[in-house]
């Protein structure tokens, strides 16, 4: 069994809000692997952050971000529970670096509910079809069909978007780290992206790596 350090078990209490007993237990059901911990906690319905997402975000903030030169513009409204939070340099570097992520990676809706059925249905069929093509027994192209869609859900929802900033997290996971430091429920409510001249016909350049080259986060 892994050794459990005392940092470790503070630093996952820090972040999550849970017990430092639960944190302890966690890490050592874990292995010491934190993210494992953190992802144990709350299953459990130990980690604070958690439980705060039940709560009502009525307060919050739209920030906007323009890239370089004004070719891409996105606004986006992201809540918190008290006017208090909004206002603090935490929660509105928060908005600012969301906005900054709809501008380079493009997502199209804030979470996979928000995927029209028929849309969904669509990437299935090209999917399934797409198996066939390849020969792929028949007893599994339906399952091959639903990993292709999971996949199309984390290149358009933008909570399950690699974080621009740090693309071992999710911007779900990035939000919930907010959570626990911030203390308030936060969730994004709706966002809009503007691309100078788009579906007016003409040659576009590859925008979304220009954003993400202005903001020091290029591959």
């Amino acid at each position: 069994m892994a050794e459990i350090s005392a940092n470790a078990v503070k630093e996952l209490r820090e972040k999550t809000g849970a017990g430092m007993m639960d944190c302890k237990k966690a890490l050592a059901e874990a292995g010491g692997d934190a993210a494992k911990a953190e992802e144990l906690l709350r299953k459990k319905g130990l980690s604070a952050a958690a439980k705060k997402s039940g709560r009502v975000a009525s307060e919050g903030a739209v920030a906007s971000y323009i890239h370089m030169g004004g070719k891409i513009g996105v606004l986006v409204e992201v809540n918190c529970e008290t006017d208090f939070v909004a206002r603090t340099d935490g929660f509105q570097g928060l908005v600012k670096d969301l906005a900054m992520h709809i501008a380079a990676a493009n997502p199209l809706y804030v979470r996979r509910e928000e995927v029209p059925p028929e849309v969904i249905e669509k990437e299935l069929e090209i999917a399934r079809a797409q198996a066939r093509e390849q020969k792929k027994p028949e007893a599994i192209v339906e399952k091959i069909a639903q990993g292709k869609v999971d996949k199309y859900f984390k290149e358009v929802a933008l909570l399950e978007q690699p974080f621009v900033k740090d693309d071992k997290k999710t911007v779900q996971e990035t939000i919930t780290d907010a959570v626990a430091k911030i203390g308030e429920n936060i969730q994004v409510r709706r966002f809009a992206r503007f691309v100078l001249g788009e579906g007016i016909e003409k040659k576009q350049e590859n925008l979304a790596e220009e954003v993400a080259k202005a903001a020091g986060v290029a591959k």
